[in-house]
C-alpha cells in the first residue's frame, strides 16, 4: 500500500524553514517534493530540456529558501504562487540564452586558438591546470567534508542518485538539491577571491 505524504501548508513550511536544523532540512525537502510537478509542466510549456527545467526548479527552490530566512518573502501570495514565478523567470531565462548567441560573446579564446609552438603550449596548459587545481581543492578544504564528497563525487559523474546512497540522503531530489547549495556555495567562494584580487 502506497502512503501519500500530506501537503504541508504554507504557514507549517515557513515556520519549519526558519525554526532550523532537521526541521528545517525536512520542510526544504517538502517544499521541494510538493511543487516538484511544475518540472514536468515547464518541460511542454517552454520547451526545455528535464534536465534543464530541474536545474532552475532546484535554483527557484533556493532562492525561496533563502528568500524565507532572509525575510525577504512578505506574504503578499502563497508559497507555490511565489516559487512558480521565480521558476517561471528562470525558464524564460534559460529560453532567452539558448536562443540567443550571448554565451558565445563570452568565451574567451582558448589556448589550442592560440598559434603557439607545441611545446610552449603544453607547459602553459600544465601550468595552467595546475594553478587551477591547487585553487580548487583549498575551496573544497572550506566547504566542508559533506559538500567536498559530492562536489567530488558529481565531478567524477556519479548520478544524484547514486549520491544520494552514498551521502544517505532520502531521495535523489534531496541530494540534488544540497548538491546544487554546495556548488553555489563554491561559486561564492570563488567571486569572493576574485573581488579581493580586484
Amino acid at each position: 500500500m502506497i502512503l501519500l505524504k500530506r501537503a504541508l501548508s504554507d504557514s507549517d513550511l515557513i515556520a519549519g524553514i526558519k525554526a532550523g536544523g532537521n526541521l528545517r532540512r525536512n520542510c526544504e525537502n517538502r517544499l521541494y517534493e510538493q511543487y516538484q510537478y511544475l518540472i514536468r509542466e515547464a518541460t511542454f510549456k517552454h520547451k526545455l530540456s528535464p534536465d534543464e527545467c530541474a536545474s532552475a526548479y532546484s535554483d527557484a527552490v533556493l532562492t525561496v529558501i533563502e528568500h524565507l530566512t532572509s525575510n525577504r518573502f512578505e506574504g503578499r501570495s502563497g508559497l507555490k504562487t511565489y516559487l512558480y514565478q521565480i521558476f517561471y523567470n528562470k525558464c524564460v531565462d534559460l529560453v532567452r540564452k539558448n536562443s540567443t548567441n550571448r554565451e558565445s560573446v563570452h568565451q574567451g579564446v582558448s589556448l589550442e586558438d592560440l598559434v603557439l609552438p607545441d611545446e610552449t603550449r603544453t607547459v602553459l596548459q600544465h601550468l595552467m591546470t595546475e594553478s587551477d587545481l591547487t585553487l580548487l581543492r583549498e575551496r573544497l578544504a572550506s566547504l566542508g567534508d559533506k559538500c567536498r564528497q559530492m562536489v567530488l563525487a558529481w565531478g567524477e559523474g556519479y548520478s544524484d542518485e547514486e549520491i544520494a546512497q552514498h551521502l544517505q540522503y532520502q531521495t535523489a531530489a534531496v541530494a540534488k538539491t544540497s548538491r546544487l547549495r554546495c556548488l553555489e556555495r563554491l561559486r561564492a567562494l570563488y567571486a569572493e577571491s576574485k573581488s579581493r584580487r580586484s
